[in-house]
């Protein structure tokens, strides 16, 4: 049986290591407030330009780095990059960001970053049915607790992990109006479960979907 393991690094960047290759998605910088652990991987994906996204260079290993729309085949991971917005006006406020979905496995794993509206039909059909969500929860730069609440009622996964919301590591003054993963348990409700990391195969998928939090391992 093949198994997959997901790492949360904080913030929007999560390790998630298959048997022929590793994923780092959106590796940050220190404005966030704490350090970005030490790290490799074969594949880094950038969901947009900003300091607390686009570290590709702190990702050890020498990765290929996907930072746009499109396919990709690295090392049997499976890579596509839909176009979405990071805010609710087409991008006139903060610009574009790429939704990244993962097939390895035998599982598929989405990463939403930045993402700063419920999903069009388009970008639902290009997404297409997925095992595991990353989401965003913490509004004001994304969507908020509601919003994600939504957005995982479009897309329906066996588990959601929750991203992007206030710790108490943030730097406040940048971070500060974020909401917190209460608010976000808050507002969907169902089970939950805490984790230091996510070890998962295909065949032990959850029956009803589930909200996984994991616990960070940043500097």
């Amino acid at each position: 049986m093949a198994t997959m393991e997901i790492t949360y690094l904080g913030h929007s960047s999560f390790r998630i290591k298959a048997k022929t290759g590793t994923v780092v998605t959106d590796p940050y910088d220190d404005s966030v407030g704490f350090k970005f652990p030490q790290v490799e991987a074969d594949i880094v994906t950038i969901s947009h330009d900003h300091l607390d996204h686009n570290q590709s260079k702190k990702v050890e290993g020498h990765p290929f780095v996907i930072e746009a729309a499109g396919e990709y085949e690295i090392k049997e991971i499976f890579v596509i990059g839909v176009d979405t917005y990071h805010d609710s006006s087409s991008g006139t406020q903060r610009g574009r960001n790429t939704c990244f979905v993962f097939e390895m496995e035998g599982l598929r794993i989405g990463h939403l970053g930045d993402l700063g509206h419920p999903l069009k039909e388009e970008s639902l059909e290009e997404i297409g049915n997925l095992d595991i969500l990353m989401v965003p929860v913490g509004g004001v730069f994304t969507i908020d607790p509601r919003q994600a609440e939504e957005v995982i009622g479009q897309i329906e996964p066996s588990i959601v992990i929750p991203m992007h919301f206030r710790t108490d590591s943030h730097d406040t003054k940048l971070y500060g109006q974020l909401s917190t993963l209460e608010a976000f348990t808050k507002q969907v409700g169902g089970n939950f479960q805490t984790l230091p990391k996510l070890i998962v195969s295909k065949e032990k998928l959850p029956e009803e979907q589930e909200i996984v939090i994991l616990e960070p391992k940043h500097g």
